[in-house]
This record gives C-alpha cells, sequence and structure tokens, in this order.
C-alpha cells in the first residue's frame, strides 16, 4: 500500500507540472490567435515624405530565383535603389544581378558564412552614401505592390524596425505535407503577429520584408551566423528599445521547395533556431525585464515560450494519452487529465479558428486531418534536437 500511494504521488505531481508547462505555450497561442480575431487599430496619419530607400538583398547561389525577384520589386515600387550581396556565389547570380540594372557587390569568406554576415558587408557599402531606410529582401521572395512603399514609410514615421506579412505558399506540386506547413507558417507570421499587434506586444523579425530605419542599424549587431539570425536581431532591437512593428498590410511572399530533403532542412534550421533562442534568451529578457521595469519584455518571453505547433501538438497529445491512461486504470489525477484536456481544447480552438478566418480560401478543410501525419514528419527534427542541434547556418536547397 505504501508503494502505491508513493507511485500515485509521484504520477500526480509529474502530470502537475506537465500541464503547467503545457499551461503557458497553450494559453498563449488561443490569446494572440484570439485577439487576431479583433477589428484593426486605426494606424497614425503618416507622413507623405518619401523617404531615400535601398532595397538589400543577400543572395547565395540564387540565378534561378533573383531575376523574378528584382522584377517584382521594380514592378512594385519606382526610384529605388537595389543592392545585391552575392554571397560566396559560384553560379552567374552576380552577372544576372548586372543585367537587371542593380547594383551587385560580391563577398567571399567561407569562414565566416551566413546571412548575418552578408547583411553586415551590405550595410558597410551603404555607410559611404547611406539611404534614409534599408528594407531587407530575401533573394527568394516576391515582393507585392505597395509593399516598399509602406515599409518605408511607416519606418520613417516610427523610426522603429517594421516587419512586413511574410508568408509562404504550397509549390505546384501541391501535398498534404505542403499544406500543413503554409497553415503552419500562417499561424506563425500572419495570425501571432496581428494578435500581437492587438495586444500591444512587439513584432517578430522573419528575416524578408523588413525595413530599419539608418538611424538604426548601428543600434545591434547583425555579423553573425546564428541559423536564425532575424529572430536574434529583432529581440536585440527591442531590448535596445526599438521594438518591431508589424505592417499587416505590406507582403512578401515565397514557397516552400518541392523536394522533401530541402523542405527537412529548412524546417530543421527553423525548428532548432527556435528552440535555441527559447532556451537562451527567455531568461534574459524576463531578467531585463525586471531590471528595466518594462512589461513588453515579459510579453515578448511569453509569446517566444510558444513551441513550434506540430511540436505543441505532439507533446499534448503524449501528455493527454498518458494523463488519461492513469485516470483510468490508475483512478487518480482527474483534475491534472481535465487540465491539460482544457489545454488541448485551446490549442485546437486557436488552429482552427487561424485556419478559418485566414486560411480556408487556400487551404481545403481536409488539410487539417493530416496534421498527425506532419507531427510525424517532424518527429525526427525534434528528436535530432536533442541528440545533435544544429549549430550552424545551412542554405536550403532551391527548386530548379
Amino acid at each position: 500500500m505504501l508503494t502505491n500511494n508513493f507511485l500515485f504521488t509521484i504520477v500526480n505531481n509529474y502530470l502537475q507540472v506537465i500541464s503547467l508547462l503545457l499551461a503557458f505555450p497553450s494559453s498563449i497561442l488561443f490569446i494572440e490567435c484570439m485577439a487576431a480575431l479583433l477589428p484593426k487599430r486605426n494606424h497614425a496619419n503618416y507622413s507623405h515624405y518619401q523617404p531615400k530607400v535601398c532595397v538589400l538583398i543577400p543572395a547565395h547561389n540564387e540565378a534561378n530565383s533573383i531575376q523574378t525577384t528584382l522584377a517584382a520589386i521594380y514592378a512594385s515600387t519606382t526610384n529605388v535603389q537595389i543592392l545585391v550581396v552575392a554571397d560566396n556565389c559560384t553560379d552567374k547570380t552576380a552577372d544576372i544581378v548586372r543585367a537587371e540594372g542593380a547594383t551587385v557587390i560580391e563577398r567571399f569568406d567561407l569562414q565566416n558564412r551566413g546571412k548575418g554576415y552578408a547583411l553586415d558587408f551590405g550595410f558597410k557599402y551603404l555607410g559611404a552614401n547611406p539611404p534614409d531606410v534599408v528594407i531587407v529582401i530575401d533573394a527568394d521572395c516576391i515582393v507585392h505592390s505597395g509593399t516598399i512603399q509602406r515599409l518605408a514609410t511607416m519606418a520613417v514615421s516610427t523610426n522603429r524596425p517594421i516587419q512586413a506579412t511574410n508568408l509562404l505558399k504550397a509549390p505546384e506540386n501541391f501535398t498534404a505535407r505542403h499544406a500543413v506547413s503554409t497553415l503552419a507558417f500562417l499561424v506563425k507570421n500572419l495570425v501571432r503577429q496581428r494578435g500581437c499587434a492587438r495586444l500591444g506586444v512587439p513584432a517578430s523579425l522573419t528575416g524578408t520584408g523588413m525595413a530599419f530605419p539608418w538611424c538604426l542599424v548601428e543600434k545591434v549587431g547583425f555579423a553573425s551566423g546564428n541559423i536564425v539570425e532575424d529572430k536574434q536581431t529583432g529581440l536585440d532591437f527591442t531590448l535596445a528599445g526599438f521594438a518591431p512593428v508589424f505592417c499587416e498590410e505590406a507582403l512578401v511572399t515565397g514557397y516552400f521547395p518541392e523536394q522533401q530533403q530541402a523542405g527537412n532542412t529548412q524546417r530543421t534550421r527553423w525548428v532548432h533556431g527556435h528552440l535555441q533562442t527559447l532556451l537562451t534568451q527567455v531568461p534574459r529578457l524576463l531578467v531585463a525585464a525586471i531590471q528595466q521595469k518594462r512589461f513588453n519584455l515579459i510579453a515578448i518571453a511569453l509569446d517566444l515560450s510558444v513551441l513550434p505547433v506540430s511540436l505543441l501538438v505532439m507533446l499534448w497529445l503524449l501528455s493527454f494519452t498518458f494523463a488519461l491512461f492513469t485516470s483510468i486504470i490508475l483512478g487518480i489525477t482527474r483534475l491534472s487529465t481535465l487540465v491539460i484536456g482544457i489545454e488541448g481544447l485551446l490549442i485546437i480552438i486557436a488552429i482552427t479558428s487561424a485556419w478559418f478566418k485566414f486560411g480556408r480560401t487556400d487551404l481545403p478543410a481536409r488539410a487539417l486531418m493530416t496534421i498527425p501525419f506532419y507531427i510525424i514528419w517532424n518527429l525526427g527534427i525534434y528528436l535530432s534536437f536533442l541528440l545533435k542541434p544544429q549549430k550552424t547556418w545551412v542554405r536550403t536547397q532551391r527548386d530548379a
């Protein structure tokens, strides 16, 4: 009997801890997705001043896509400088850029590889004749009409970094995996960003469609091999007192890679980078929040604590299954089972409401039924983080 009581106590305490740990990411995800449904706040009347803008494009072997990206930028705006940093390129990227009439500078440094180093190289080049605003666009993205102007005007008016809506679409050869990936990206880069904006929480920088007033460029360091340098840059700007702002009307889009191996590489970098940032930066943000008495740092730490949706769903399924088993078989921990069940309900409501409001036009309802397979597909990525987390930047292989 004593042994059974001890076992029951251990299991009960374990489930209480699990329910508490799941409470934060599931509740924050729910709150952000619900806030995204609220009416849009009225924007301030931004100045009609036309700032001097430079579009900075870091490019590593982007010969297949750079021409399309440049054409979209030229079509979306006029009188804008374009600077392409051909970073350790071994293809015709630089030649294509010159033929399109944009400025290109070449960088060769095999020791310091990654987007952060390319951006720093570009900023140093611009230092001789700086623009008012620098807008960073990835070399495989499509810039939609009005985006450059909206980002530049908002950056000058607020004197803060600005993040556009950055979405990835499923490729032409559409699969269930692409559908769920598209939904997950939509939740992360549109729904949650929109929810945070409604709640007054600073935006996250997502790598492309980022605008920086030139006076802020030297406030943080860009030259790093961080595999999610954009997320880290956003946190650094916030800690420096210049929290990024989300501009929903500005839109930059790209496509998920068709090849499964390329998709795995891309997803691994995102997931490992997010988890590493969560573990290292949440404590830093909480300490800074206390020292500086800034609530927005606590809000960012809470937002950062939200795990990737597929990982969150997987952990909830495992926890709820175990709690349900112990509740039925052992007849204990019913309260913890109820709490974990409610947390799962919050996750389901958050995801389905996000899909219904923002994704049902492009994503069929049957795509939601493939989420379990998407979780299985990502399982190896999560396990590899425990065994050998990715530390260095690896470029995603582009489709032909």
